[in-house]
């Protein structure tokens, strides 16, 4: 598997420092983010967003995923969730002008307002909705389980994955979100090839909070062993904040955890 970093915790860091610390760190592959104030978003032409593909490409950074999410599909209000959509919607088009395979998707925050089952039933019916883009533009939609008090566990996660039931629709999995009440092993084996990318963090679960990778409570070389038994071969992305220093000693610890 390869190595790499995304663009979430490296703030407004440019496309060329990115780059530059890919190669002085040696990751092998990124995950960008489009967003406002940044010198990639969403309003870019096909032109542009093909210079930032062909750059990584010369440097022999694979773009492994992409994050371009505005609003909440979570939303009681149907206007928010349509907003929402059409946001994942660009975020294929880009995804597919990068040429890279899949996109994260950040549910939303689950509110009071409404049942969890409507909440439930809206998602899976965006995405459903979605899946005709998703499959236009060869471009997998990665739930991401996070702290939003929705999808709390694999099994809760499988099942909503197998109702919308396209493979153009599938799970981007956190190790560490899931760590204060389930553990990432459960995770792996329950969502098998559901999975369409990983993110890795390591938490510690006595003092419950997120740290450095190798510093918690993973168990690293069964979370590989996992990984690999469900046929996953694409890249692990990590997702830890920190400097330029921290971002290079953070590469070294993925090239220990993966190599378990």
């Amino acid at each position: 598997m390869k190595i790499g970093v995304t663009q979430i915790i490296l703030g407004d860091m440019s496309i060329d420092d990115t780059i530059d610390l890919c190669q002085v760190a040696g990751y092998q592959a990124v995950e960008l983010t489009f967003r406002d104030g940044k010198d990639i978003h969403v309003d870019l032409d096909d032109d542009d967003i093909r210079a930032v593909a062909e750059k990584f490409d010369e440097a022999s950074i694979e773009i492994t995923s992409m994050a371009a999410l505005k609003g909440s599909l979570l939303s009681s209000d149907s206007s928010e969730r349509l907003e929402a959509a059409k946001s994942v919607e660009r975020a294929l088009e880009i995804a597919s002008t990068l040429k890279t395979g899949a996109i994260l998707v950040h549910p939303g925050q689950l509110s009071v307002q409404g049942t969890y089952q409507q909440a439930w039933d809206n998602l899976v019916g965006t995405l459903k909705d979605l899946v005709p883009v998703a499959e236009r533009c060869q471009v997998a939609i990665g739930l991401e389980n996070v702290w939003n008090k929705f999808l709390l566990s694999p099994k809760e996660m499988r099942e909503i994955v197998d109702e919308v039931n396209s493979d153009w629709v599938g799970v981007y999995l956190d190790t560490a979100n899931m760590m204060a009440y389930g553990y990432p092993e459960h995770w792996i084996r329950e969502l098998g090839n559901r999975i369409k990318r990983v993110h890795l963090k390591d938490f510690n679960r006595g003092e419950h909070r997120f740290v450095n990778l190798l510093d918690g409570d993973t168990d690293w070389a069964t979370v590989m062993k996992e990984l690999r038994s469900v046929g996953y071969i694409d890249s692990v992305i990590h997702e830890v904040g920190g400097d330029r220093e921290t971002q290079i000693d953070l590469a070294d610890r993925m090239r220990k955890i993966v190599s378990m």
